[in-house]
């Protein structure tokens, strides 16, 4: 089912991932999606292993989504909830951490509102030598990978669902609009799209998108063979939707904080609806065949129009949610084998 070669006991970002194993995570998923189609929708794969969801932020898709894909490859499932727990007596997210290990957790799947979070228990699980392995849920402005590998799923199924493959990708044009400076969902996903040769275009207000931003992104792509020549990524910056849009084969909005009005990096909802709102008439600049995506949760009428939400012909949301239990199903079962 995957591809054995795999080493990773931990995924907390994208930044170094390779071609090779984007693909690996294609095709685990694939398989995965497979079974999520049969009568019975489980699968022995992590059998007598303990995943313990530690969410210290709040998360209904993410955790159900990680919950169900955990039942479905048939491991037992500890639920971690703050407002219960003894981190109102002064425990340490560290002893927390520890705490579930002594009961046997093999896999920790961890959510925190600060950056780092993730990282730091992944270090420490290493330094004890405990064997566990570490899946970042979302850490802060930092990272949320399995959400971008879930979108890149959606993405390459949407283009062959027979062979979804990251070759589908070369030079087809996606176009991320909304809060891109604020979104650890954007800093993932431009990662794996230019890792796997899309040409990446950012579009937001300069508030939400200081020129300085593309400066995090110069690492070069590593190559899966050293060999290899690394190529540039393709990555592009725009002030101004329409232009932006002009020939884009995936239009993905992110989700605008309603914060964002107190801290004066806009001045309305409804302007920046009328700038950077994503509409009917504006995807004409697009290609035909164009897909919107979010990540949800979606403001309706703010970054996209209900009309478009709720457009089979048009929208991936609903397969982004489907593809999300399929994907994490991959990345548990993978980093679940490494020993």
């Amino acid at each position: 089912m995957a591809d054995n070669t795999w080493s990773r006991r931990h995924i907390i970002s994208l930044e170094d991932f390779t071609a090779n194993e984007y693909q690996t995570i294609l095709q685990t998923a694939t398989s995965f999606s497979e079974v999520l189609s049969r009568r019975t929708k489980k699968v022995p794969a992590l059998q007598g292993q303990v995943i313990t969801n530690l969410f210290f932020e709040p998360s209904t898709r993410t955790r159900s989504s990680f919950e169900l894909a955990a039942k479905r490859l048939s491991a037992d499932i500890l639920n971690f909830s703050p407002g219960s727990s003894s981190l109102k007596k002064g425990e340490t997210i560290l002893d927390t951490a520890k705490t579930y290990l002594a009961m046997g957790t093999n896999l920790m799947v961890i959510r925190h509102q600060e950056a780092g979070v993730p990282t730091i228990i992944a270090q420490e699980m290493d330094r004890i030598n405990s064997g566990v392995g570490i899946l970042n849920a979302g850490d802060g402005q930092h990272a949320h990978p399995s959400q971008a590998l879930l979108d890149l799923f959606t993405i390459c199924n949407s283009l062959n669902p027979n062979n979804p493959h990251i070759e589908q990708l070369q030079g087809k044009k996606v176009v991320i609009v909304g809060d891109i400076l604020h979104s650890r969902v954007a800093r993932s996903n431009i990662w794996s799209l230019t890792t796997c040769g899309a040409d990446v275009h950012l579009v937001a207000p300069p508030t939400l998108l200081p020129k300085h931003f593309l400066g995090a992104f110069k690492q070069p792509i590593r190559p899966d063979h050293t060999a290899t020549t690394p190529p540039e990524r393709k990555l592009y910056l725009h002030w101004q939707l329409e232009p932006a849009l002009a020939g884009a084969d995936f239009v993905m909005a992110l989700r605008l904080q309603h914060e964002r009005m107190s801290q004066h990096l806009l001045p309305s909802l409804r302007e920046y609806h009328q700038q950077f709102g994503i509409d009917r008439e504006r995807l004409k600049r697009c290609k035909p065949t164009v897909k919107i995506m979010h990540p949800g949760p979606t403001n309706r009428g703010v970054e996209l129009t209900s009309d478009l939400m709720d457009d089979p012909e048009l929208s991936l949301v609903p397969m982004q949610v489907t593809s999300g239990v399929a994907t994490r199903m991959a990345l548990l079962y993978l980093i679940g084998g490494v020993k």
